[in-house]
């Protein structure tokens, strides 16, 4: 393919990237916590959705969008207006997260605790993971070796399977529903605050903070089709990303909507792998349960190509004295370590995780957005995430297991955070965020009166 900035990209074309995206995104969360929002949701499911949709959809929207504006490739460009330290860390931050810490190892637990767990004798399952989450990983190394071929691998190969058991999976249920989604019951959290929680639901997604993770896949995938510009390449990516991520929404729509149906049948259940487990028993039965196995592990493998080659990717570009197959086989041998930890853990330890960097990384996609209106002045996004950051870590502290909660500076740090506005509701940090951005626009044009267009910083 030629190599030109006039060159326009076919609809085919739009498509694939469009199912790379979707691919690199939906991952084991992306099936199991929208079905679980459902269930716990019941009647009160499409205002618990709407909430789910913000930190789910748009919030991913946004982030391609910010690499798309900005004209970044990664994490590192996003965070760099507050200095090359600041993003340095930012990107180790997040890749850590979404990566062989707690992402990347939930794509392999999921799949095995939900998929492959019931085929297994109980007292097996430490040896069946460990078997399992090793070629898992030796998989999703094979995929990802070859970067020019990630694109083929899950826009044209991966995703179009999964779509295709997933479309059958819907077809079935919504044919014969297992109850009335009006008359669901609702749990007593989302009673009265079913927008609130759907919307910190949404953070167990990680899609936010992924859109910024899978830029340079994103870019890199795009300039491998033959598009050196930037401009064109920020076009590519915004207009596949529309596409993308509305097919997402949708599918979340059904998700829950599935699992509010599901309570005409069933209890609400420990966790969306489990309702997803008994939905697909009672249509296929042990045929059913394979198909879900085969159905987890496709999207999850998807989603572990995408992390462990934008983790090596970025890593490699930003710190390339080592290579990008060395830091690709880092990537995939801790997450094989950390995924035989188990689900359970995995989750516990990465939600208080997710509590500090979503809100940062929610300021910082919406700043990048917004980003022209102020010329990137670094004394904006200064004052926003100083003051979004303290808040931040205080919910993280209080979110996480009660050995670190409960203890004296546990209970000493949520004293002082339940003084915060929104605090009771895991937002402490969004009232500090819009003074923080009022002082730092204050700056910038006070300073603007007074130094030359473009300077201001």
């Amino acid at each position: 393919m030629k190599d030109s900035t006039s060159q326009k990209l076919t609809w085919k074309g739009y498509l694939v990237v469009a199912s790379l995206l979707f691919g690199l995104f939906f991952g084991a969360g992306n099936l199991i916590f929208p079905l679980h929002l459902g269930q716990l949701a019941g009647k009160n499911w499409a205002v618990a959705a709407v909430g789910f949709l913000v930190t789910g959809v748009l919030l991913p929207l946004l982030s391609v969008l910010a690499v798309s504006i900005t004209r970044s490739e990664g994490v590192f460009d996003i965070g760099k207006p507050l200095g090359t330290g600041f993003a340095v860390v930012f990107m180790v931050l997040i890749h850590a997260t979404i990566g062989p810490l707690f992402g990347t190892p939930r794509t392999a637990t999921v799949s095995f605790t939900v998929g492959i767990a019931p085929f297994v004798p109980k007292n097996t399952d430490s040896m069946s993971l460990l078997i399992f989450s090793a070629l898992f990983f030796v998989a999703a190394f094979a995929f990802s070796y070859h970067q020019n071929n990630i694109l083929s691998n899950i826009g044209k190969v991966l995703n179009p399977l999964f779509l295709s058991l997933l479309f059958l999976v819907f077809v079935v249920a919504f044919l014969n529903p297992l109850g009335d989604p009006q008359t669901a019951p609702v749990t007593s959290a989302y009673q009265h605050s079913a927008l609130v929680n759907g919307f910190l639901e949404g953070y167990n997604t990680m899609d936010a903070l992924a859109g910024l993770a899978f830029g340079v896949t994103v870019v890199t995938a795009v300039r491998g089709m033959g598009f050196k510009d930037s401009k064109s390449l920020s076009k590519i990516v915004a207009q596949s990303g529309i596409v993308g991520v509305a097919a997402i929404g949708f599918i979340y729509l059904l998700l829950i909507l599935m699992g509010a149906m599901s309570l005409g049948h069933f209890k609400l259940s420990e966790n969306g792998g489990v309702a997803f487990n008994q939905i697909v028993n009672v249509y296929g039965g042990v045929f059913g349960q394979a198909l879900l196995a085969l159905l987890l592990t496709v999207t999850c493998l998807t989603t572990a190509v995408g992390l462990v080659a934008a983790f090596a990717q970025d890593f490699h570009k930003h710190f390339p004295k080592i290579s990008y197959h060395t830091w690709l086989f880092l990537s995939c041998f801790s997450s094989f370590l950390a995924a035989n930890f188990g689900l359970d853990q995995i989750i516990a330890w990465s939600t208080p995780m997710l509590m500090f960097l979503y809100p940062l990384s929610m300021v910082l996609i919406l700043l990048s957005v917004c980003s022209p209106l102020f010329n990137k002045a670094g004394v904006v996004y200064f004052f926003v995430i100083v003051f979004t950051v303290v808040p931040a870590l205080g919910d993280m502290i209080v979110a996480f297991p009660s050995v670190v909660s409960k203890s004296q500076f546990g209970l000493a740090v949520a004293g002082v955070r339940s003084h915060l506005p929104l605090a009771d509701m895991g937002l402490s940090w969004l009232v500090p965020a819009l003074v923080g951005l009022a002082i730092g626009l204050a700056v910038y044009y006070a300073r603007r009166k007074n130094v030359p267009e473009g300077q201001v910083n």
